[in-house]
């Protein structure tokens, strides 16, 4: 197992064919303000690979077209967020959609706990640390604890996504599910353009 930093885009054929778990880490929560400095993907054969940007410098044609790649499903916790992300810095969509969260919210109602760390530990029995969640992404040089922690976030997706898979079959969610992912593209537009805290299907 490596962790692989590049700066500013992906070499070319680093994956194999198949899904590829992705995650974002930026600056702070609000995509209009605070920008992307790292992208994270794993194919699930042991490595992990670390995209890290410059301010304003997003060109990165390899990236770009792995995330956008319409024949490869990207695995995300929490995909509203990266979605919206990598719309705004890269103006890609970058699906089609496998959720972690939603996944978990749909099969795991026996608890309110749908974490990334809560949901590795019941699923597939993996403790992530969590520690390095709220630093410095933007800082001139990333630590080794980032970077690990960084690579942790999609890490070990492939292995979840396989159990939750097999649990949404197992409940008669699995078309309910890929609605849901279905319709996250649109809910990151929706983020995007303002309309972040209003649920637009409630009656009021």
């Amino acid at each position: 197992m490596t962790v692989y930093l590049h700066e500013r885009d992906l070499p070319a054929d680093v994956f194999a064919p198949g899904p590829i778990a992705v995650d974002t880490e930026t600056m702070g929560l609000h995509p209009a303000r605070d920008r992307l400095c790292l992208v994270q993907l794993a194919d699930g054969q042991g490595d992990e690979h670390l995209v890290r940007f410059a301010p304003r410098d997003y060109a990165a044609p390899v990236l770009k077209a792995v995330l956008a790649d319409p024949h490869r499903t990207k695995l995300y916790h929490f995909a509203r967020f990266d979605l919206a992300v990598l719309k705004a810095y890269l103006g890609i969509d970058a699906g089609p959609v496998f959720c972690t969260k939603i996944a978990s919210k749909l099969v795991r109602t026996y608890t309110d706990r749908h974490g990334l760390k809560d949901m590795l530990r019941e699923t597939i029995g993996v403790d992530v640390s969590k520690a390095q969640q709220s630093s410095d992404w933007g800082a001139p040089v990333l630590s080794d604890a980032q970077k690990d922690y960084a690579a942790s976030d999609v890490r070990f997706l492939h292995r979840a996504v396989a159990v939750l898979t097999e649990r949404l079959a197992r409940e008669g969610r699995t078309g309910l599910a890929q609605a849901c992912f279905d319709f996250l593209p649109w809910r990151a537009e929706l983020d995007l353009a303002g309309w972040a805290e209003n649920d637009i299907f409630a009656h009021l």
